[in-house]
């Protein structure tokens, strides 16, 4: 009679553990979303499962920035998807650079003034008026956001160009990574410098692998060089103290 009931019983706690697991949320920019423009690219995002045993979730958009993905709503909007062991993992720096005048994009953040975080700008976009804050509000804000509901926060420096775009290996971090970090210090969350291990991979591999993971543009990689930035992320997460290394299945 018991016997019978081990089936049913093992499919009831295999399915209890699946809802209790984490989920891995991402929120970024075209090099991190689960699928390119159709032609031929794609973000590292989509390759994450592939290094980690947990669910993921890719909220990343093409073409946003920290202060675009905020004043569309869209950390708020993750937010309720989000529960108390989760993970969110934010990564922007592609599209928040050039400057608000004469003709603000939307997505240019206000630059800080003698290293003042809290410096913000006036703006005019589609005709609103908006206050623009710096990249590391943003980020500083989404953590705390995320934080409040028991998630576990992980802000990422942007990816690199193709660092063999010259012809020859050429990387230095731009001040984005350094705004990433001190915000990360500022919400009490793990900072993981994934630029610097792509860049890493990529002096590796060498110019003519590396230039085959960009068919179209400096920024955007075919699904192998996606493999490759997901990779990298995880051996930047791998020195960091976040509990997601526990789930990393191969790196």
């Amino acid at each position: 009679m018991l016997s019978s009931l081990y089936p049913a019983l093992t499919l009831a706690l295999a399915a209890t553990t699946a809802l209790s697991a984490p989920t891995v949320f991402l929120a970024g920019d075209s090099t991190m979303v689960s699928s390119g423009n159709n032609d031929g690219t794609q973000g590292w995002g989509a390759f994450l499962t592939g290094y980690i045993s947990l669910p993921v979730t890719n909220n990343a958009i093409a073409g946003r920035s920290a202060r675009s993905f905020t004043r569309e709503g869209r950390f708020t909007a993750m937010a309720p998807n989000v529960k108390s062991g989760d993970y969110v993992i934010i990564e922007f720096g592609h599209n928040d650079g050039g400057s608000l005048t004469p003709t603000d994009n939307g997505r240019t953040d206000c630059n800080p003034v003698n290293n003042n975080y809290a410096t913000t700008c006036k703006t005019t976009y589609n005709g609103a008026s908006e206050t623009v804050q710096t990249y590391y509000t943003y980020l500083l804000n989404a953590a705390k956001l995320f934080k409040a509901k028991g998630a576990n926060v992980i802000i990422s420096s942007a990816t690199p160009n193709n660092v063999w775009e010259g012809g020859s290996y050429s990387y230095s971090s731009s001040r984005f990574v350094g705004y990433a970090r001190d915000a990360a210090t500022a919400a009490g969350v793990t900072f993981v410098d994934h630029g610097l291990y792509t860049a890493t991979l990529y002096q590796k591999a060498g110019s003519a692998t590396v230039n085959s993971y960009y068919p179209h543009d400096h920024t955007h990689t075919s699904p192998a060089g996606a493999n490759v930035v997901a990779r990298a992320f995880i051996l930047g997460l791998e020195v960091t103290s976040s509990t997601l290394k526990n789930y990393i299945t191969h790196d």
